[in-house]
Parts: structure tokens; sequence; C-alpha cells
């Protein structure tokens, strides 16, 4: 009684969880977050956000990781965002030919789309899927913090900042243009009268 007072206690919890098709699998998501492979590049990338695949509400992210189901292209994590709901009905689910597993869907607040599943009851090779958001890889996208790249083009590499210096030098130059706008004016007039 106990455990399906738990059960039932757990389902009515919201989770914000949203996913999309994606062609990426579970191992590229975790050499991603972990840099298992692919350590050519920076090695200094920033927590992963994850999203729904269609309507891009954030359902979790990499601080709460719990590992990959290469076999499965999911996901696990230890928590999710509000985005994500957890159904009311748990059905049977077999895992494997000798594993059955009662599970609940996972689905997005914003798109009610399915996300994934957490399972409520598993046999015990299953134990450490129990009660993770386990979320499918092709329903959802992810987005590094800190990769944006993109700047303003007054920032960018050829701008110079204004300072007391470069505008000094931007008055004289436009003193400059001044005496020479003046000259040609009287140098034009003096040529008019001439006619």
């Amino acid at each position: 009684m106990a455990l399906r007072e738990k059960s039932a206690q757990h389902r009515q919890k919201s989770v914000n969880t949203t996913f999309e098709a994606s062609s990426i699998n579970s191992s590229t998501v975790e050499e991603k977050l972990f840099g298992h492979a692919g350590e050519d590049e920076d090695g200094d990338d920033g927590p992963v956000v994850f999203i729904c695949g269609k309507c891009k509400l954030p359902v979790g992210d990499s601080l709460s990781w719990d590992g990959s189901e290469d076999g499965q292209n999911q996901i696990r994590l230890k928590r999710v965002t509000d985005n994500v709901l957890v159904g009311e009905d748990t059905r049977l689910y077999e895992a494997s030919k000798k594993s059955l597993c009662l599970i609940t869907d996972l689905f997005c607040q914003g798109c009610s789309s399915v996300l994934g599943m957490i399972y409520a009851s598993t046999p015990k090779n299953l134990d450490h899927k129990r009660f993770a958001f386990c979320l499918n890889v092709a329903d959802i996208d992810s987005y590094i913090l800190g990769s944006a790249n993109q700047m303003l083009a007054a920032e960018g590499p050829k701008e110079q900042p204004v300072t007391l210096e470069y505008r000094g030098i931007v008055e004289q130059q436009l003193t400059e243009m001044k005496m020479l706008v003046m000259s040609m004016a009287q140098r034009l007039e003096e040529i008019e009268a001439g006619l």
C-alpha cells in the first residue's frame, strides 16, 4: 500500500519536458557532456540545457545527469523542470525479452508531446533506471551554455573604443575639414565674382 501511495504522489508531480526528433544518440550527448571523445575541441564546454524538440521549453540540464542508455537512445536525469509532466497511467513495458517493467510516460507541458518515461517497477538488472527521468534523445534538443559566438559590429575586432585621445583626433580632423570647406567656398565666391 505504501508503494502505491508513493507512486500516486510521484505521478502528481509536474515536470517540464519536451522533445523533438534529432539525429544524435545518447553516446553523442554523453561525449559532449563529459568529453569522453572529441577532446580536440576546447574542452571548456559549459553545462548543457535540454529543451523540448517541438516547443523548445527547457526540460532539464546536465547538472542533474544520471547516465545514458545507448540501446534505447535515452538519457537519464535525476531532476527535470516543471515543464515536464508525469502521466497518470502506469503501463507494462518490455525492456527486453525477459524484463517486464511498469512505466509512466513523461509529457511536455507546452505541447503535450511524449518526452520519455519513468520506470516505476523494474527487474533487479534495471534498478538503476527506477525513478529516474528517462528522456528520449530523439524528442529533445540541447544547448551548451557559453557556446554563443555572435557579437554586435561595434564589438568586433576592427572597431576602436571611443577614448578621449580618439575623440581629440576626430575633432581635429573635423576642424581641418571645416577649414578646407570654408576655403573652397571662398575660392568659389571669387571665381563667381570674376565671371
